[in-house]
């Protein structure tokens, strides 16, 4: 008899991450990994050394659960300054490991079995998996391409909702399209908001990596959104040190109250030495994020792809960029064999959709040196551009 299946069957479907399957491709093939999003450079020094000094100081134990007062402090202080949402730190701020457990924390606190969470298709890879294990279902609406750009349709979005839908999760700016939300989109989707009764996660991790003049509103500054709002972000983005994993959430009391009993469960604390060090340099985020040294590689990037005939979607923020192959590729193909082809690694963007709508769409990351991204190019450029 053959062994039973030990996954549980809410989580069969997420197994192995596209993200591992195409990193561990790069090395076998020697490709330029333009595939997962993170810096090939480092952090602001002086953010670097803060959290050495907080080691040689002994801030090596557990902090305390909700973050350290500094930090919530600090965070508490940005959305203010930036947004002017005012967050009680001590009852209104938790800090996270990550953005990526912020967000589980609130799924799993805030929808369960029979409850619907409702999803911005292409979505990052995680949300599903937390909307499967907090035991509810998954609805997707489409975030489809429009001319230069994306476009969503708060029309859509209010016929998805449904009796069972608990849960509006946005992420603006966007990943993987590094679209941003427009103010009569997100006015819209407000509205729905609050008449539908729903609770909105609004992950905003890349909200200091904006171009060409653009500014991010968060969705919780807009009337009778702040107290149905869980907004979160995380240093890593910002700072470019993804593998410290200090997130953050800011919301309303009996909001925070319900992902903090999740959360504490989960990592229960982490990055001791990190805390600090993030709360000395956040309320310079905007002068030290990455913005412009971004821009520059986007246009780098979009530029030469085009050169070569790519039709790319250029965007408005993050770290990606996206190239539509056009009607009937196949985009999991394309990026399987790029690798052997070129030597160059790319995401396909289909793994974020439940619908067909990304299949012939490819995720290309431009948060790298620029040798790396010229490498990459060139290595296109010696190939045969096939789409399907």
């Amino acid at each position: 008899m053959p062994a039973q299946q030990p996954l549980v069957e809410r989580m069969r479907g997420f197994g192995t991450t596209i993200f591992a399957e195409m990193s561990a491709l790069a090395v076998a093939t020697d490709s330029v990994n333009l595939g997962q999003g993170f810096p090939d450079t480092d952090g602001p020094a002086e953010l670097l050394a803060a959290a050495a000094q907080a080691i040689r100081d002994g801030v090596n134990q557990y902090p305390p659960g909700p973050g350290i007062p500094a930090l919530r402090e600090a965070i508490s202080d940005h959305q203010r300054a930036c947004y002017g949402l005012d967050y009680d730190p001590d009852r209104e701020v938790l800090v996270t490991a990550g953005a990526t457990e912020a967000i589980a924390a609130a799924l799993m606190a805030l929808a369960g079995p029979g409850d619907e969470v409702l999803l911005v298709e292409p979505y990052y890879d995680s949300y599903a998996a937390c909307v499967a294990l907090a035991g509810a279902r998954r609805r997707v609406v489409t975030l489809r391409r429009d001319g230069p750009g994306w476009l969503l349709d708060p029309a859509e979005v209010e016929a998805a909702v449904g009796p069972d839908t608990k849960v509006l999760v946005l992420n603006t700016p966007h990943n993987p399209t590094g679209a941003m939300l427009g103010a009569d989109v997100l006015a819209a989707l407000a509205d729905v908001a609050v008449r539908h009764d729903l609770t909105v996660v609004s992950d905003e991790v890349y909200e200091h990596l904006l171009f060409d003049g653009r500014a991010h509103t968060p969705i919780a500054t807009l009337p009778g959104m702040r107290e149905r709002t869980v907004t979160i972000s995380s240093a890593g983005k910002t700072f470019s040190v993804t593998g410290w994993k200090i997130g953050w959430v800011c919301a309303p009391p009996a909001l925070l109250a319900a992902v903090r009993t999740v959360k504490q469960f989960l990592t229960y604390v982490n990055g001791a030495p990190f805390q600090p060090a993030i709360a000395a340099v956040l309320p310079r985020a905007a002068e030290l994020a990455p913005a412009p040294a971004l821009q520059a590689q986007r246009d780098r990037l979009c530029a030469g792809l085009a050169e070569l005939g790519y039709d790319v979607v250029v965007p408005q923020a993050t770290y990606f960029a996206t190239v539509d192959l056009g009607a009937g590729a196949d985009a999991a193909d394309f990026c399987r064999e790029l690798p052997h082809r070129a030597g160059v690694v790319a995401i396909p963007s289909s793994v974020f959709h439940d619908s067909p709508a990304g299949d012939g769409h490819v995720r290309f990351a431009f948060c790298k040196r620029p040798a790396v991204l010229d490498e990459a190019l060139n290595r296109l450029g010696k190939v045969e551009r096939r789409t399907s």
